[in-house]
């Protein structure tokens, strides 16, 4: 990982929108707006459990903050099913990059599965190509503002489903027009990565990345699947690779009263992902709603993140569905400040190790990590 320009950490008496971000998990069909969800539903003929957007952005995020994923993923019918039409993929893609761009967010990777939205007729290619016209769009739109990002898509797979051969030639047919990188998602615990084995061997015999969903709903035998059948080189979530960390707590307490930490254990599992610098693509809050850190707490105090980060993980930090769990990154980078006191030099590190582990070509990750770093320099 590469190692923060500032010596010392100024206050965080500034906003944090202002900062460059880098978002690597967030999901195209968990980002919409709740005006944009009405028009569309309207258009369509779907019925919505309401048509203010208020309400209806408000029983998103209650639906979502239910501490279990089969109930957060439930809350998708109603967005796909608004994202039918070339009209409204294109429009979903081009508002989702304006809000990134709006967040800070100077690239961003956005994940949707094209096999999802193919009830009104259009075809697997076609689904892709009105949401990279989409996506330029709102580039386009971003930059009339004075606002610079850049966007790739990862094509994701569902792992429920069989069609993980046809997605994976989708991405490798379109990596010459916006896609950058492959997924697996949806229902995680029973569909291990072992399923679309052939799909990976496919990827990987035309050199195309992949990130893999593992360590949210299901633990060590999903990552380790992902790391063996998927040759994942990012793990999307990947919490539950805590499970393979014990921490010994020594009897005697420090001046402030709390446990010192006296040994840590870590397993082969997670030895192997923190020293190969595989990045985890952390989501606080939507780990708190769905409850992939059950085991570990009840609060955001109890998420695993910072003993990962302190203890050397390529932790990354996301939002996973914005309009679900009702945050930006902006909003994860506050609570992280709140809850662990995390400091400028934080911020920069974590935000690093999402641009080396961008799906991009080298030379223009290395521009994004001059990029970052110029503007941290600015601020110090």
């Amino acid at each position: 990982m590469t190692e923060p320009i500032l010596d010392a950490a100024p206050a965080l008496d500034f906003d944090l929108k202002s900062l460059p971000k880098v978002s690597l998990h967030d999901h195209l069909d968990g980002g919409l707006r709740p005006g944009t969800i009405i028009e569309l539903a309207e258009a369509v003929g779907h019925t919505l459990p309401s048509t203010d957007p208020v309400a209806l952005g408000a029983w998103f995020r209650e639906s979502a903050d239910s501490g279990s994923l089969v109930r957060y993923l439930e809350t998708f019918d109603h967005t796909i099913a608004v994202m039918q039409t070339k009209e409204g993929l294109f429009r979903v893609a081009k508002e989702f990059v304006e809000d990134l761009a709006e967040d800070g967010v100077v690239y961003g990777e956005v994940r949707w599965a094209p096999e999802q939205h193919l009830q009104k007729g259009l075809t697997l290619d076609e689904v892709v190509e009105a949401v990279q016209t989409g996506l330029e769009a709102g580039v386009d739109a971003a930059e009339e503002r004075g606002q610079q990002i850049q966007v790739g898509q990862l094509i994701t797979a569902m792992r429920q489903a069989d069609r993980g051969q046809e997605i994976a030639e989708l991405a490798v047919r379109h990596r010459a027009n916006g896609a950058v990188g492959f997924d697996i998602a949806g229902a995680e615990d029973g569909f291990l990565p072992s399923r679309f084995k052939d799909a990976f061997t496919y990827l990987a015999e035309n050199n195309f990345p992949a990130t893999v969903h593992a360590g949210e709903a299901a633990g060590l035998d999903s990552i380790q699947s992902a790391l063996v059948d998927g040759r994942a080189l990012r793990l999307g979530h990947g919490v539950r690779i805590a499970e393979d960390i014990s921490v010994e707590f020594e009897d005697n307490s420090d001046d402030d009263g709390e446990d010192v930490i006296g040994m840590v254990t870590i397993g082969s599992v997670a030895a192997w992902v923190r020293d190969r610098g595989i990045a985890l693509e952390v989501c606080p809050s939507s780990n708190l709603q769905t409850g992939a850190i059950a085991s570990f707490g009840e609060g955001i105090e109890s998420h695993p993140v910072d003993m990962l980060f302190q203890l050397g993980f390529n932790v990354t930090i996301n939002t996973d569905n914005r309009l679900m769990s009702g945050v930006t990154l902006t909003d994860e980078f506050e609570l992280l400040v709140e809850t662990f006191d995390y400091d400028l030099d934080d911020l920069l590190e974590l935000t690093l190790n999402a641009a080396e582990a961008a799906f991009l070509p080298l030379d223009e990750r290395e521009a994004l990590v001059e990029y970052i770093n110029d503007a941290y320099a600015n601020l110090a």
